[in-house]
């Protein structure tokens, strides 16, 4: 029997190493536009940037995180403050295990109780495990960009997904 994972709050001292699931998967080429590798610096000022606005979760193994969730801006207006980006990256070791759905549901829960009314994200069409992921924790595919961005000279579509979160839907005032 696999150990149930510790979902928490992520902290500086996990910059390191959800470095290096990042960068696990800039390298495979199936999950981001990136490129350049990121350093324990870079992504420890993305954990602590606003940790109650922007949630930053990591899944712990026996001691190791396996795995990471977090919530970006989505558009600097206003109007869009209830909606927030996702990023979910898993180490490949603990992949298919349940671990993602775990820490997607739990970053929906986390951006729940931050007030948000809509999380989104963008996945490239070939990356079926994240589609299905997605799928299985309640978010629709809405649309395609085509040609969004270029990776290694090669222009990528990318499939949108998005979760309506109900409970923090204003309602709309009729008069």
């Amino acid at each position: 029997m696999r150990p149930s994972p510790l979902l928490r709050a992520a902290t500086p001292d996990d910059a390191a190493r959800v470095a290096a699931i990042y960068n696990q998967g800039i390298a495979e080429r199936s999950s981001t536009f990136e490129t350049a590798p990121r350093t324990a610096g870079d992504m420890a000022l993305k954990i602590a940037a606003n940790p109650r606005r922007l949630p930053f979760l990591v899944a712990e193994i026996d001691g190791t995180v396996a795995g990471w969730c977090a919530l970006s801006a989505y558009r600097p207006r206003a109007c869009y403050d209830g909606i927030a980006e996702f990023s979910i990256y898993l180490d490949p070791a603990f992949r298919g295990r349940g671990l993602g759905r775990q820490l997607l549901e739990a970053i929906l829960a986390a951006a729940a109780e931050a007030g948000y009314w809509k999380l989104v994200a963008r996945i490239f069409p070939f990356n079926t495990a994240s589609r299905a992921l997605c799928r299985v924790c309640g978010f629709r595919e809405v649309g395609l960009y085509e040609k969004h961005g270029q990776l290694d000279g090669r222009w990528l579509d990318v499939v949108i997904v998005e979760r309506l979160i109900p409970e923090n839907q204003r309602q709309e005032i009729v008069r």
